[in-house]
């Protein structure tokens, strides 16, 4: 007889079922896109309103950033326990509170950290947004699903360059204010229409709840047309009770479960978003400093993100024709190499945009990928928290990355060689995924075998 997961993993896909719920997820991810673009428009303009030096305007997506980080694994932790549903929501109303806030901010402190509250709500969307759209996902098309859910991000990103692009007529002084305002009202309405998702019936059957379970279970199976057949309910222990350390607990296991896959999703999360946050976050400051003026510099940042789109439909299908550690393995390194000639070029602008332009296509190959990949790399119990986790630790060490590239890396060694040091990263952490985590493409989410031996395994062509 089969379980109640694999019944739900085998549903044929359909949009106004499991496309509605790849939709709404969709769409929390694309603001967490737009307000982490968005801080590299807000750091000039912020500057020059509160006349700050270097230093200071890194706070401006450094706060943002942490927030996240702290946001990431506190919604985590709060998926896996409480439920995806109730996460779902309540990380976008948070986010929609705070950023209408910081539009109003009186003072630079005040604005650092209403963006880092901003952040602590935005921070939990990546991780219960992926881990809900995967459990809804049927087995032979997740991994393209998951993949195709990064579009979201450039999408995101490109609004947001629009969004400032033609808000560079009004005064700089109030301009900051309304590029915040403008993100509210639509993060208000996603809130509103995301009540209306259901729980993951995988969290439910994990947590010991059969019967809500199976009701939506059974209406899956009536809604896709689905052949009805009888299942059980793999029932685990019922979730505990949120507390303090319920987060950090969550920590050990998710060691304890598998040293290696742990620390290949920390290492590939931390250097490829260090490569592109670093990038992102000062594009718009690295191109007005070379002499562009808001127009262009703000132009050639939407250029990187929008190119991203055709990136992340290419990425859908390469992870599952040849696998994500594959895609990963060429995709993010050759990235690197693109933002290293950007840099290069810059005196000469035309050549320069292409550079940019192809690190903002091969970057957006590799992180949906990179996605699905760590998401599919734990079992339900810790699919929240351990993507939570390892996007935790990225966002740490990208939230740094703005103080860091702004202050030290960028003023004593240049772009060049400050971009060529994040590309050797990411080498060194796609090498160590080489041995580190097994190939996912095509296997059940908890019967993914993490063994040794099967690390780096190829798998049966999707079907068989």
């Amino acid at each position: 007889m089969k379980t109640g997961e694999q019944i739900v993993q085998a549903l044929p896909w359909k949009w106004n079922v499991q496309g509605r719920v790849f939709v709404i997820g969709g769409l929390g991810y694309m603001f967490d896109a737009w307000d982490v673009v968005l801080n590299g428009f807000l750091t000039p303009l912020v500057g020059d309103y509160w006349d700050l030096g270097i230093g200071a305007r890194s706070l401006v997506a450094t706060a943002n950033l942490i927030g996240m980080a702290v946001g990431a694994v506190l919604w985590g932790s709060i998926a896996d326990k409480m439920g995806r549903k109730k996460a779902f929501s309540i990380t976008m109303l948070i986010f929609a509170i705070f950023s209408v806030l910081g539009a109003f901010s009186p003072n630079f402190t005040i604005f650092v950290i209403l963006r880092f509250l901003a952040g602590v709500g935005l921070g939990g969307c990546i991780p219960v947004d992926y881990a809900i759209v995967s459990e809804f996902s049927p087995a032979k098309l997740r991994g393209r699903i998951l993949a195709a859910m990064d579009i979201w991000w450039p999408i995101g990103g490109t609004v947001c360059g629009l969004v400032a692009t033609l808000l560079v007529p009004i005064d700089a002084d109030i301009r900051w204010r309304w590029m915040l305002v403008f993100m509210v009202l639509p993060a208000l309405l996603l809130f509103w229409v995301r009540r209306s998702i259901p729980e993951s019936p995988l969290f439910l059957a994990q947590a010991g709840r059969e019967k809500e379970a199976r009701v939506i279970i059974d209406d899956l199976v009536t809604r896709t047309g689905a052949p009805v057949e009888k299942y059980s309910i793999e029932a685990k222990k019922s979730p505990e009770k949120m507390s303090i350390g319920t987060a950090f607990e969550q920590l050990r296991e998710i060691w304890r479960f598998n040293p290696r896959i742990t620390l290949t999703a920390w290492a590939l999360f931390v250097t490829i978003m260090l490569l592109y946050y670093a990038a992102l976050s000062w594009m718009p400051s690295i191109l007005r400093a070379q002499g562009y003026g808001d127009y262009a510099a703000f132009t050639g940042t939407t250029l990187m993100t929008s190119v991203g789109i055709i990136g992340v439909l290419t990425s859908a299908w390469l992870c599952e024709a040849f696998g994500r550690k594959w895609v990963i393995g060429l995709s993010a390194p050759v990235a690197a190499v693109a933002l290293v000639l950007f840099a290069l070029t810059l005196n000469v602008s035309s050549t320069a945009l292409v550079f940019l332009a192809v690190f903002g296509f091969l970057i957006q190959v590799a992180i949906p990928v990179l996605y699905a990949y760590v998401s599919e790399l734990y079992p339900t119990s810790m699919r929240a928290s351990g993507f939570g986790w390892a996007s935790s630790v990225s966002r740490v060490a990208t939230g740094l990355a703005p103080l860091l590239f702004g202050t030290v890396l960028w003023p004593i060694f240049g772009l060049p060689i400050t971009f060529a040091i994040t590309g050797i990263a990411v080498l060194a952490a796609v090498l160590w995924m080489t041995v580190g985590a097994p190939e996912t493409r095509g296997r059940d989410l908890d019967h993914i075998d993490t063994s040794p031996n099967q690390v780096g395994a190829t798998v049966p062509p999707i079907g068989r």
